[in-house]
């Protein structure tokens, strides 16, 4: 498993795909607080040492910037071995499908702690500046690291369900959109007339869940949620590869 796991990462880290996707997501990253500190400086009952500043409304903002990011990260997963004739060599090996399933989930899962770990500097230079509240800080961490982690897993699936990364970054932006905003949807005057379809709808709404991360609360319910979406996800992805290697005998 680690030789495939190590391949998926100089494929990423080798090449400047990692470091560009990062620092565009830098750039994303700091546009939100870019904005929050000019519109405090606008506001004229804000002293002028001191500004209130809230992490719960940036990682809100960031949210939408990864609807675009990750289905790019994730959508050579599957859909390059197809791609440049490799995906036979990877279905013969002796590694089982769960392994190359498992190292190629923990290959993007690194990635995407690169990505997140250059926005530390905003924290500490808010720390070394101002003060930042520790608790809710690190429960916004651990929301939007759970969030990434359940959308990684459905942009695997569907570059397992597709032939060209291209396609599979696609349907991805189409499909995590929708999902951003299920909640909304489910809260709706139209599905207020149907309040069974309304409950099953808003249980699989991720958003109103990482709301409580970023407000500084941890559950045991959302963790659950997001670590059983995972694993059904990686599951489902397991299926489809498995059922390609025995239609190629």
């Amino acid at each position: 498993m680690f030789p495939i796991y190590k391949k998926e990462l100089q494929s990423f880290f080798y090449t400047p795909f990692a470091y560009a996707i990062a620092a565009l997501f830098l750039l994303l990253f700091a546009l939100p607080i870019a904005n929050m500190i000019s519109d405090l400086g606008k506001n004229s009952s804000v002293s002028a040492n001191v500004m209130p500043f809230s992490f719960t409304e940036m990682f809100y903002s960031v949210i939408l910037y990864f609807i675009f990011l990750l289905p790019i990260l994730t959508m050579r997963t599957f859909a390059d071995e197809r791609k440049n004739g490799t995906e036979v060599l990877l279905m013969t090996s002796p590694v089982s499908v769960a392994k190359i399933v498992i190292a190629k989930f923990l290959a993007n899962v690194t990635v995407y702690l690169f990505m997140i770990a250059g926005t530390l500097i905003f924290p500490i230079i808010t720390a070394i500046k101002g003060e930042v509240v520790m608790s809710q800080l690190i429960c916004a961490y651990i929301g939007i690291f759970c969030w990434g982690l359940m959308y990684i897993a459905l942009g695997m699936l569907i570059s397992a369900l597709t032939e060209n990364s291209i396609l599979a970054a696609i349907i991805g932006e189409v499909v995590m959109f929708i999902l951003l905003f299920i909640d909304d949807f489910a809260n709706s005057g139209f599905m207020s007339q149907f309040p069974k379809a309304q409950s099953v709808i808003y249980a699989f709404a991720a958003q109103p869940r990482f709301a409580y991360f970023s407000e500084g609360f941890i559950r045991l319910s959302d963790l659950t949620f997001f670590a059983s979406a995972i694993i059904v996800l990686l599951v489902w992805t397991y299926i489809a590869i498995e059922k390609r290697r025995w239609n190629r005998g």
